[in-house]
């Protein structure tokens, strides 16, 4: 092999490194730094980009996804002087690599003693029940510090999150304490308004009971009131039906109500619940004489009845008849019958 295949081939060879060192894919999701002597002076995106070999070297190579920073944890004193163990996680983002590789030496170990102290100033101006109820308060103070103070580098804070809020043992035995006490007195308070609220309901239930009680017993009075009224004007009709017949001259009408009135009176006396005996007067025979004057009654009212259908005149010649006092009628009530003959028996 002669010289010129020699310089031939080692021209080839270097043609070919020559082309390899000038270009660079950059995978996605990652940006490149390129230096020239050492020096930044540009950025190489995703993808197939073009240096110049000899002059330019791929400085930092920067991860620009999102990505996730543990804190670890540490021991927080609280502003009433209790201590509380404290960790959490960071969610950052690179925004510019050209900052983030040269602004920062570690920026993982930046951003780690960022939240660590920053944590401690937030929780310490607290107290132990607002940090223990306030975690998501304390989220957005750490990212709002954080993020302000991470922003020259070219890093994006996304989010801070607590993890865990841990204070000592003998703190969260008294917390367990509290907590049960006050579920105890809840459940009381609970408990007795629901009694509070029975009473009430049965309470109203009694009023409106009684109301619908009075109001029966008004509505009953009324109606017994009425029927009193009626009864008390059919009587006095009554009475003073009699009376006119009386004053025309017919005793039968007084008869008959009498002797009702007697019959009503001794069916009282009959149904009395401490009745044994029945003892009828002396005068019991007006009695049977009121019963037979309402049975002449009854013919009478049937004769006039007949005699009217037949004439005129006949049925003023019957009645005539009728109201004169023929033998062996009935006597008045109160007065005494005639002795009975012989065969002839008592009251006919």
């Amino acid at each position: 092999m002669d010289a010129v295949t020699l310089f031939v081939l080692a021209v080839l060879f270097l043609a070919l490194v020559t082309i390899f060192a000038g270009v660079k894919s950059v995978p996605q999701g990652r940006e490149w730094t390129v230096e020239r002597f050492g020096r930044f002076t540009r950025v190489l995106k995703p993808g197939l980009n073009l240096i110049v070999p000899y002059f330019d070297r791929i400085g930092r190579k920067l991860s620009v996804m999102e990505e996730v920073l543990p804190i670890p944890s540490q021991v927080v004193i609280t502003r009433d002087n209790a201590t509380v163990t404290s960790d959490a996680i960071a969610f950052y983002q690179v925004v510019d690599a050209a900052k983030a590789a040269y602004e920062v030496a570690n920026l993982q170990a930046a951003i780690t003693n960022l939240c660590l102290t920053n944590a401690r100033t937030v929780i310490g101006a607290m107290d132990l029940d607002e940090v223990l109820s306030k975690r998501d308060e304390i989220n957005q103070r750490l990212l709002s510090v954080v993020d302000n103070a991470t922003s020259p580098w070219g890093v994006k804070v996304t989010r801070i999150e607590i993890k865990d809020l841990s204070p000592p043992l003998d703190i969260t035995e008294a917390m367990a304490r509290q907590m049960k006490a006050e579920r105890y007195r809840r459940a009381e308070v609970t408990q007795a308004d629901g009694e509070k609220q029975g009473a009430i309901l049965r309470a109203e239930g009694a009023k409106q009971s009684a109301i619908l009680q009075a109001e029966g017993r008004k509505e009953a009075a009324f109606r017994d009131a009425e029927a009193r009224e009626r009864l008390a004007q059919a009587e006095a009709k009554a009475t003073q039906m009699v009376s006119d017949a009386v004053e025309a001259g017919s005793t039968n009408a007084l008869n008959y109500f009498l002797g009702q009135k007697y019959v009503d009176a001794f069916a009282q006396l009959a149904t009395g619940p401490n009745q044994k005996f029945v003892i009828l007067p002396m005068e019991s025979a007006g009695l049977l004489g009121s019963i037979a004057g309402i049975a002449e009654l009854t013919k009478e009212a049937i004769s006039q009845q007949i005699a009217h259908a037949a004439t005129p005149t006949a049925t003023r010649a019957a009645a005539g008849t009728a109201m004169a006092p023929r033998a062996g009628s009935v006597p008045a009530a109160g007065t005494t019958p005639p002795p009975a003959g012989p065969g002839r028996p008592a009251g006919t």
